[in-house]
């Protein structure tokens, strides 16, 4: 036995270690969540913390499979078009009745998300809010977090609401402790729901922000100093050569957006388009770049300074759109040159609201994240190809001011729905596991035909997949090494004494500030063990403990990064880092005295 101390001790510190290294990476965003949680994955088994079978196995746990099985029916349910003609229909209350309109909303999205992903279902709320909110005169700004808290407070209701809440499930049952059932949250979930839904219209509604949207495009992501029309001298380095040969995009590294010749205009020209004397040029180039261009061309203005383009932006040919990246996008991590995304979208990038900057400078060299606002100039006939590339299960982006509303499937979704409720009825009823139920319920979509087997694959968030993965080998790991257990013990020991309330808002409280800065997912995972641990120490049972990390987990509302729909809604409703702790915080607090207060009395402690 005292041989074996020294190995416990060091698995301890390693797992410890681990951890901490995680909490910084995620924190930092320095890399992608799956990496992180395949980087803690590989260590843990590398050190020999756990064997390569306990790390493999969160690949195979009912939780993993689940959450990806649920992707797939959101999908199928989105593929109906049911939510958009939904929210499409919701303008006319708005206008008449915008206070009411909003708690409908709040009520509409947070009862979807109880049993579909939220993140698709923001995804297809965001332009149709701002469609809203221009038809009643209304700020997007004073709907879309209350959209992105819908989802959150939502997803808190069931087991399915969000793939935190079937982690801490999975957590539990490989631990061989019961897990949730489709509706052990609901009593705290519907709670918390119905306090939130008076909050965000009675309340929070007057501590959201109200900036002016009645300004040019141009003018919100001050474009006047970067984009300049410039005219081509009779100069062999510059007429007649391809304009991926051009020493003005080449050495200058300007995008060229048009080039007018005579009375003819060629939007976007492609790479090997031959440049002429006297073709004039829109480009778009940072601040010293247009100062150099004096040493290239003559500047089209009479004072033989740089032209600004200004409101000029909008032509017959060629349009702007505001593209935001979805957090499961193939852009995520990555930089504009790596996608290809001028010769890809056919579009050429102006700027890049990229959290609560804009950027115009660099945009080739700038790894995005999720919820950064791209403004592009595109040609106006390759506007119907985005949106048909927008209406993908994997799209990467949604377009703000898309008008596609797809057409409602009526019988699809009579269809999809019933999948839903009798995999629901299956699993509350105890007939068989929901992982199962999901996976037949899938089966049936694509034997239907609502789905391909590709659409299937697709509709996957493979990110949140692996991120599950990595994150249950980090709770083996933590119960391998006895880490659960000596946290448990130093949090029992501090609050123990002032009682059960004292600890269910200790461990609340821990995990809730831990969300806020990192994902939710690693946050359950890291906390989830350690409830189990407490409560074996204090013998009681788990599942007070368990519902309070995932209510926890999940009510991540200070901050636009502790949750994926409210990175989604930060560069969308241009808001401030600030905006969400001065409408998050007393919802924050509301959540935590709630839950403190309702999980002794729903659950025997």
């Amino acid at each position: 036995m005292a041989g074996n101390t020294p190995l416990h001790l060091s698995t301890a510190t390693i797992t410890l270690f681990v951890a901490l290294a995680a909490v910084l990476l995620f924190v930092t965003e320095w890399l992608t969540v799956d990496l992180i949680a395949m980087l803690i994955l590989v260590t843990l088994v590398a050190t020999g913390v756990i064997s390569p079978e306990e790390g493999l196995e969160g690949f195979s746990n009912g939780a993993t499979l689940t959450v990806a099985f649920m992707f797939v029916l959101s999908a199928a349910l989105l593929k109906t078009g049911a939510l958009q003609l939904l929210a499409g229909s919701m303008a006319e209350r708005f206008r008449r009745r915008p206070k009411q309109a909003t708690m409908l909303l709040i009520l509409v999205v947070a009862s979807v998300s109880a049993f579909i992903n939220n993140t698709p279902v923001v995804a297809v709320f965001i332009p149709i809010v701002g469609r809203i909110a221009a038809s009643a005169k209304i700020k997007p700004s004073k709907l879309l977090i209350p959209l992105s808290y819908a989802s959150i407070l939502g997803g808190m209701c069931t087991l399915i609401g969000t793939s935190t809440n079937i982690l801490v499930s999975g957590i539990a049952e490989s631990k061989g402790l019961p897990g949730f059932s489709v509706f052990t949250l609901a009593p705290v979930g519907l709670s918390l729901l119905v306090l939130g839904v008076l909050y965000l219209t009675y309340l929070g509604g007057r501590l959201l922000p109200d900036r002016d949207e009645d300004v040019s495009l141009a003018e919100q992501f001050a474009l006047h100093d970067y984009l300049a029309e410039i005219v081509i001298l009779d100069n062999p380095k510059l007429a007649g050569v391809r304009i991926m040969d051009s020493p003005i995009v080449r050495e200058l590294d300007m995008d060229i957006i048009e080039v007018r010749r005579g009375s003819d205009r060629f939007t976007l020209p492609p790479g090997d388009f031959r440049l002429a004397a006297d073709d004039t040029l829109k480009v778009r180039c940072d601040r010293e770049k247009i100062k150099s261009l004096k040493d290239w061309v003559r500047l089209v203005d009479h004072s033989g300074s740089v032209r600004v383009m200004g409101t000029g932006l909008e032509r017959d040919n060629s349009s702007l759109v505001e593209m935001v990246v979805t957090p499961n996008s193939e852009f995520v991590g990555k930089t504009l040159r790596q996608v290809d995304f001028r010769r890809s979208f056919r579009a050429v990038p102006l700027a890049v609201r990229h959290r609560e900057e804009t950027l115009h400078e660099n945009l080739y060299q700038l790894p995005l994240k999720a919820g950064d606002v791209i403004l592009a100039e595109i040609k106006s006939h390759y506007l119907t190809e985005l949106q048909r590339i927008e209406q993908r299960q994997d799209s990467p982006f949604i377009l703000l001011s898309s008008d596609t509303i797809s057409d409602f499937k009526r019988t699809r979704f009579y269809f999809v729905l019933a999948t839903i409720v009798g995999l629901i009825v299956l699993a509350t009823a105890g007939i068989t596991p929901i992982s199962i139920a999901a996976l037949g319920g899938v089966c049936l979509l694509v034997l239907g035909r609502t789905l391909t087997m590709k659409e299937a694959y697709e509709a996957i968030d493979w990110k949140i997949i692996f991120l599950l993965a990595g994150a249950l080998s980090l709770g083996r790991a933590m119960s391998n090494s006895g880490l659960d257990t000596q946290v448990a013990s130093l949090l029992t020991g501090v609050v123990s004494q002032w009682g059960t309330y004292a600890l269910i808002a200790a461990l609340y409280l821990v995990t809730n500030l831990l969300t806020e800065v990192m994902s939710n997912n690693a946050t359950a995972a890291l906390l989830a063990p350690v409830a189990i641990a407490a409560a074996q120490q204090l013998g009681v049972d788990p599942m007070p403990l368990l519902v309070t990390v995932t209510i926890a987990a999940s009510a991540s509302f200070m901050t636009p990064v502790g949750y994926q729909t409210n990175a989604m809604v930060y560069g969308a409703g241009r808001y401030r880092f600030t905006d969400f702790t001065r409408v998050g915080a007393p919802l924050n607090l509301i959540c935590w005295v709630v839950t403190t207060l309702l999980v002794p009395l729903f659950f025997q402690l």
